[in-house]
């Protein structure tokens, strides 16, 4: 059977690839920066920052479609990472270590984006509207699976290496050359599995011809029907989880008399890597066959309530303090089977409402670099509010009142395509009605 039909051998692995760098720079290094003794405000901000390329992305994506393949990018970008991340081990070994690995990881990012963006195209131009939204829980799985390794199983390894005798700084160079590695191998993986793309490539482009390209991309990006929507969804629709992502590890691990709930890298690699895992995959998949089966449009808000509400989980524990491990464990397992449900949602809105057109590959990387703005800003600022709100209880207050926004504005969301793929007439209004009866 031709490898086209069978989209399982490479959308796993093309996802989790791409998940990887994203999780890693997110999440993984604020707890190895924390365990390294950088400041709280510092973590937060500079492992925002770096995430930067996630949102800029579109501005070299046009580039992108007119050289190259796509599965050419997905393959470099993936060894590329591989490279900087065993960097990012050798770098912990200078005495400046945080701005030299920081710069390993911006490096990181970059490629990381890139890879985004090919990935990306190769899911839409595979596969059929049906096939994408068949896969799509698939690809959210995979994609946030990286999330449970790096959070769960790496910092797992973190911990139980720094426990029997390498040092903090012995256990997380370790950790960030084994994510070298398996770059690398997921490299050799995708250039055998991915579908060799049929296409005569365009040559003697010059540059004024690419710059007028960026230029079209743009405008009739921002000229789509219902944009500026769009937009504001995109970017609060995962506002919450931009505070939420930065500060769960370093409340998780910070001491009791400091409000936190004191646990080791071991014990948040073991909660997150285990059930966690479990949870987040059932989750992601369950959401893509409950998208298949009643469609986008009627689902989209369950979705993101699903996505938002298990936040309140963290304010729980802020406010109690537990140390029953069994509830800890449990909240955690709530939170990511919520993560998983709902964030498919917002990937096959993004694909079938804002990406559909000429230079779809390009008007998804907007979409999608857009969205990262919305966990990135909250991300930078999220070690700073904490302090100034006066600790973990009323910070995780904040979050949950943070989320009645995005939630209105899922209610009307109006939409610009039926399920298969053809435009709709006007929507403003009967999605407008529909959510006044719902209220």
């Amino acid at each position: 059977m031709n490898v086209k039909d069978n989209p399982i051998k490479w959308v796993p692995s093309v996802y989790f690839a791409a998940g990887l760098p994203f999780v890693v720079l997110n999440m993984v290094v604020v707890l190895m920066y924390k365990g390294l003794d950088i400041s709280n405000a510092t973590i937060t901000f500079w492992t925002s920052l770096i995430m930067l390329p996630w949102t800029l992305k579109p501005l070299w994506s046009p580039f992108m479609e007119l050289f190259k393949t796509k599965k050419f990018y997905v393959v470099t970008t993936e060894l590329c990472s591989g490279i900087a991340f065993g960097m990012t081990a050798l770098c912990l070994t200078l005495n400046d270590f945080f701005a030299a690995s920081v710069s390993c990881l911006a490096l990181v990012a970059f490629s990381g984006a890139t890879h985004d963006i090919a990935g990306d195209g190769v899911y839409m131009s595979e596969l059929s509207g049906e096939q994408q939204s068949k896969f799509i829980g698939w690809q959210g799985a995979f994609y946030n699976l990286a999330k449970i390794v790096g959070t769960g199983l790496l910092v797992w390894l973190a911990g139980t290496l720094g426990e029997i005798g390498l040092g903090i700084k012995g256990a997380w160079m370790t950790v960030m050359a084994t994510i070298g590695i398996l770059m690398i191998v997921l490299s050799i993986y995708n250039a055998c599995m991915i579908p060799s793309e049929d296409i005569k490539r365009k040559t003697n482009i010059s540059a004024s011809t690419v710059a007028k390209e960026l230029g079209v991309v743009i405008r009739d990006f921002f000229s789509k029907r219902h944009i500026w929507y769009y937009i504001a969804f995109i970017i609060l629709y995962r506002f919450a989880e931009g505070f939420v992502m930065k500060v769960v590890p370093i409340f998780l691990k910070s001491g009791i008399d400091e409000g936190g709930l004191g646990l080791s890298d071991k014990l948040i690699g073991l909660y997150y890597g285990t059930y966690g895992a479990a949870a987040f995959v059932v989750g992601s998949i369950l959401g893509g066959y409950y998208i298949s089966r009643f469609g986008l449009r009627r689902v989209l808000f369950s979705l993101a309530l699903i996505f938002n509400i298990p936040f309140a989980v963290y304010a729980f524990f802020a406010w109690s303090q537990p140390s029953a491990e069994w509830l800890i464990c449990s909240g955690i397992v709530f939170e990511y089977f919520g993560y998983g449900f709902g964030f498919v949602g917002l990937t096959l809105f993004m694909m079938q409402q804002v990406a559909p057109g000429k230079h779809q590959m390009a008007h998804y990387a907007f979409a999608s670099g857009i969205m990262n703005l919305g966990v990135m800003l909250p991300g930078m600022m999220s070690g700073w509010l904490c302090d100034e709100l006066g600790g973990y209880k009323p910070f995780f207050i904040f979050v949950l009142i943070s989320i009645i926004i995005p939630l209105t504005i899922t209610k009307f969301i109006p939409f610009s395509y039926s399920e298969d793929g053809t435009p709709v007439e006007d929507t403003v209004g009967e999605t407008l009605t529909q959510g006044e009866g719902a209220l």
